[in-house]
């Protein structure tokens, strides 16, 4: 796996991150738990959403290997476990 082929996930999970350290500090602050809360909804589904993102360029490049008549390098039950795993 490589940054080119999964596209947008790497700058989402920095987003992410960015994200997370925010609600760290919001913690340590004494913020207002909705607030928190808040915050932590929008890291975890920025999370799942370059998961998935991950996930669909996984199957992009196993398609492009059996279009090119080569082993993909995962099998479809492979996928299918990691696609459930973010579930």
């Amino acid at each position: 796996m490589n940054e080119s082929m999964v596209g947008d996930a790497v700058t989402r999970l920095r987003r992410a991150h960015g994200q997370l350290a925010g609600v760290i500090a919001m913690i340590e602050a004494g913020e207002d738990c909705a607030k928190v809360l808040t915050q932590l909804a929008a890291v975890s589904k920025a999370l799942d959403r370059a998961g998935f993102k991950i996930v669909a360029s996984g199957l992009r490049c196993c398609q492009a290997a059996q279009e090119r008549g080569e082993e993909p390098p995962m099998s479809v039950a492979e996928l299918e476990k990691l696609f459930l795993s973010l579930a």
